[in-house]
């Protein structure tokens, strides 16, 4: 860290569980860590992932080989290696999550990617006007393509919902999950939620021991299906939990195609 960029402080290196974070094959650049705007006690980062197969039968086949054969007398890895992007989270700063899957793949074959230097997703998230005509605001974000192809690379527009990163996910055949302990000062449950005309999302409130609690359980609860952003739970059209603010509560969800994205207390 620097103030004038002149004189350094060392904090350390991040740090990931076994398993997640840089790999002997898939190393991190470029990890655009920042405090994520709608909740800044979240550091989100997408790094480019760096990984050379070296050269194999599927490297022939990805876009470009004569591209790349040239790009290769220069060093090796200008034609073999190839980059996406992961997504990562954090509440300190220094101890970080990776989300199971690529945030950002190479896509279909085109001349534009499937090279080192592509997916590198520029500074962060940008909260956009949705280009449908009635939908709410999304996240943009760009990223880097044709990097090894023309004169010049250029940036492509991606986007996602609010909030969207990753989600809770439940399939055709109904899945539940509980949270954590959670203390909440805010009188309504508000979810960021999608399911299918099918699916459906129930939510209980349990006290720590894992015991329902009277008026919110999962018999009071009112079934929740559509797509929003700012759902608000209810239960027996009951939507207020102010009487449980303060005291330690954990939430039990049971979904069917669904996805829950995001939730607080409002």
């Amino acid at each position: 860290m620097s103030d004038d960029f002149l004189n350094w402080i060392d904090e350390g290196t991040i740090a990931f569980p076994e398993g997640e974070g840089p790999q002997p094959l898939a190393q991190f650049y470029v990890n655009q860590i920042k405090p994520y705007y709608r909740a800044p006690h979240l550091c989100i980062g997408f790094p480019a992932r760096y990984v050379d197969h070296g050269l194999t039968t599927s490297t022939e086949l990805l876009p470009e080989w004569k591209l790349r054969e040239k790009r290769m007398t220069v060093t090796p890895r200008y034609g073999t290696a190839v980059t996406d992007s992961v997504y990562i989270t954090s509440r300190d700063g220094r101890n970080f999550r990776q989300s199971n899957d690529v945030f950002l793949p190479p896509g279909l074959r085109t001349k534009h990617n499937w090279s080192y230097g592509d997916n590198y997703i520029a500074w962060h998230v940008v909260e956009t006007k949705s280009t449908k005509d009635d939908a709410p605001h999304e996240l943009s974000l760009y990223a880097t393509e044709s990097y090894f192809t023309g004169r010049q690379s250029r940036l492509r527009r991606y986007s996602l919902r609010l909030d969207g990163f990753a989600s809770i996910h439940a399939r055709l055949h109904k899945g539940e999950f509980t949270t954590r302990p959670i203390t909440f000062s805010g009188k309504e449950l508000s979810l960021n939620v999608a399911t299918s005309a099918a699916g459906s999302v129930l939510v209980e409130i349990r006290s720590p021991d894992g015991t329902p609690i009277p008026g919110f359980t999962l018999a009071d609860g009112d079934i929740i299906y559509g797509d929003s952003l700012d759902r608000r739970i209810s239960w027996k059209n009951n939507r207020s939990v102010e009487s449980l603010i303060g005291q330690p509560v954990v939430l039990r969800f049971v979904m069917r195609e669904a996805d829950v994205y995001s939730l607080v207390f409002e």
